[in-house]
């Protein structure tokens, strides 16, 4: 059964209310899955300092906070999964200027492995993932204008990549799945890219 919840995760007290709506509802969380952000163009000149606020919170403050309000819960039961979705804009250049976005991304994965060594002992595990070039609506919208048509970007990022196609909603979903279930219960601390070897690729 699937129980939706609406809430900001850059405001603390709407993440307190679906932590508590959650805990009324279910009595327990085994997971949290850390699976929003949005990246923004522009380096330190063009970016005005409110724009750089935002994308940091969207990307990396969601996060901790997510987080803060989640691991009283982990740690009163003795266990938990966290598995963050970062990018692999966290460790190298993407081809655009993204600067909010590569510092927060790179921010996810230093937290996910801190929050891994802390409470390891605790039995809760944290785990990140480093989508690469994704074939989602979200990015048809923020790039699609760069190319002549729909069909021409996908053409260009399938041939980018070293396995001939972009990665779906589902390869990112079938990893988080496996960090988050019992089968990783020895797996922590892991930033994994599912990239189809773009990573491993020199721009």
């Amino acid at each position: 059964v699937c129980h939706g919840l609406q809430a900001d995760v850059t405001q603390g007290g709407s993440v307190a209310q679906a932590v508590a709506d959650t805990m009324a509802r279910h009595g327990r969380i085994d997971v949290l899955h850390n699976n929003v952000g949005q990246a923004g163009m522009g380096g330190p000149i063009e970016l005005d300092e409110a724009e750089w606020d935002r994308l940091l919170d969207v990307n990396l403050k969601g996060v901790f906070l997510t987080c803060k309000h989640v691991l009283p819960v982990m740690l009163a039961q003795g266990r938990g999964a966290i598995v963050n979705i970062s990018s692999i804009a966290a460790v190298r250049w993407t081809g655009y200027p993204y600067a909010a976005y590569y510092a927060a991304k790179a921010g996810v994965n230093q937290l996910t492995v801190g929050l891994a060594m802390q409470y390891a002992a605790q039995g809760i595990r944290a785990n990140a993932i480093m989508p690469g070039l994704m074939n989602t609506p979200l990015i048809h919208a923020q790039i699609g204008g760069q190319y002549a048509d729909a069909g021409a970007m996908v053409a260009a990022r399938d041939a980018a990549c070293p396995m001939g196609r972009m990665g779906t909603g589902w390869d990112a979903a079938h990893a988080a799945v496996f960090l988050a279930s019992d089968e990783a219960a020895y797996i922590t601390g892991v930033c994994l890219p599912v990239d189809g070897g773009l990573s491993l690729r020199a721009m």
